[in-house]
């Protein structure tokens, strides 16, 4: 696997790659490093792709991604990362959105808890998902970020 460390204007993220795609975008957690295995290899320059389509999104240049994406997950949670890549930029959308799109209605924490290990945070949108009244719920990254990234694309959010 090859990695790098994008520094974007929300904190560290940490990219990773290998032959099949894009495995890894993730926030740093506040007070805690990147839990990098031993047997990676950081390679900035070949996360370039990656790094620019950051950059265009945190610049408002960009609201869809052009990677080749290969996360790691079970079936359903990769029926749902499907899902999550349909709702548009500057748009939310619920759990139960989510778990309807699937056929599942019942099925609404189960799309929670797929979200929650989303393992490629910005371009497969988790952060775009939002609880049935409207407010925020959990993000990995944690909630300040889901507000900020939210709050990029244009999205408006209910006080607390």
């Amino acid at each position: 696997m090859i990695y790098g460390i994008y520094e974007s204007k929300l904190g560290p993220i940490l990219t990773a790659r290998d032959e099949g795609g894009i495995r890894l975008v993730n926030f740093k957690i506040k007070g805690k490093d990147f839990d990098i295995p031993a047997d990676w290899n950081e390679d900035s320059s070949a996360m370039n792709d990656v790094f620019n389509q950051l950059e265009d999104y945190f610049a408002g240049k960009r609201q869809e991604f052009n990677l080749p994406l290969a996360p790691e997950g079970t079936p359903f949670m990769k029926r749902c990362w499907e899902k999550l890549l349909l709702v548009p930029y500057g748009q939310t959308a619920t759990y139960q959105d989510i778990a309807r799109a699937l056929d599942n209605p019942n099925a609404c924490r189960a799309v929670g808890l797929a979200n929650a290990r989303n393992p490629i945070h910005i371009i497969i949108p988790c952060h775009r998902i939002i609880g049935s009244n409207g407010k925020l719920t959990g993000y990995a990254g944690g909630l300040p970020i889901k507000q900020k990234l939210l709050e990029l694309e244009g999205v408006q959010l209910i006080s607390k």
